[in-house]
């Protein structure tokens, strides 16, 4: 199980340039990659994406590249365009008002000497990728740290839940029977000496303690319970099925919240409530 947070960290540290990683994520629905790289890095930017996709599924990743080039050897060259056009408004200044324009004139002048730096992105390919390993071990290694203790809670909380049904399982046959006895109490005070059909009245009590079973629910939850430990011991990005998973295991609750006719019961569907809240705030840090 792996958390959706995490940071990773990687250095390169060379004679010419330095070359430092940083990898954040959040929670997030879906798998978000924000970047922050210098442009001549743009090109990588689908390679680095497809790095990062290997060990998170989901969550709102930032991914930070900086770039330090320490020495650098570069290019300079004339713009004889722009320079026969500044002579030549040279001249028509020197003729008007008499001055000799000197060099440091052309020198001082806006494009007439440019600098390449020749810097190609193929030449910090291999270091950057190596750099990117280095932050997405550590980046992976936190999530699954957090993961881990995740993990731990969430088996915790699936225990409480697991107790509180089993302590409803344990009121459910008491509260038929309480209900079998209220029923046929109020037959003897109510019904009996007026001849009434007791064929007919034992199909309507039938059908009443229908209404009110929640054996079919328990068994449910049941199945439920034992599916969320089943994926929280899987390998799997499982947040998402954790969460339908739940929705499924609160709408039971409810329907035996809404049944219940016993103080135990009613007290035991607060527990499991309260515990699969706890359970789907915790899935929303995980894959």
């Amino acid at each position: 199980m792996k958390s959706m947070t995490g940071y990773g960290h990687g250095v390169f540290k060379g004679d010419d340039y330095h070359l430092e990683i940083e990898i954040k994520s959040y929670n997030s629905r879906y798998l978000e990659i924000v970047h922050s790289i210098p442009y001549i890095f743009s090109c990588y930017e689908q390679e680095l994406d497809g790095m990062i996709k290997e060990v998170a599924a989901r969550g709102h990743v930032e991914l930070t590249v900086r770039l330090k080039v320490l020495s650098s050897s570069p290019e300079l060259f004339v713009d004889e365009t722009a320079l026969s056009s500044y002579m030549q408004a040279y001249e028509k200044i020197a003729s008007a008002t008499g001055t000799v324009p000197s060099f440091s004139d052309y020198a001082a002048l806006e494009g007439i000497i440019q600098v390449e730096k020749g810097e190609e992105a193929a030449v910090y390919h291999d270091n950057l990728i190596m750099v990117m390993k280095q932050a997405l071990l550590m980046f992976s290694e936190s999530k699954c740290r957090e993961g881990e203790a995740t993990k731990k809670d969430l088996a915790r909380l699936g225990g409480i839940f697991n107790s509180s049904l089993e302590n409803i399982k344990a009121h459910s046959e008491q509260m038929l029977s309480y209900f079998k006895g209220l029923l046929f109490s109020r037959y003897d005070e109510l019904l009996r000496d007026k001849g009434l059909d007791d064929a007919r009245f034992m199909e309507e009590v039938t059908l009443l303690l229908v209404k009110y079973s929640i054996n079919e629910e328990i068994k449910r939850l049941e199945a439920h319970v034992c599916e969320y430990f089943k994926l929280l011991d899987s390998n799997e990005a499982v947040g998402k099925r954790l969460d339908f998973l739940c929705q499924e295991m609160n709408r039971e609750s409810n329907t035996i919240g809404s049944k219940s006719q016993m103080l135990e019961i009613s007290r035991s569907v607060v527990d499991l409530k309260d515990s699969l809240e706890n359970i789907r705030e915790q899935i929303r840090n995980i894959e």
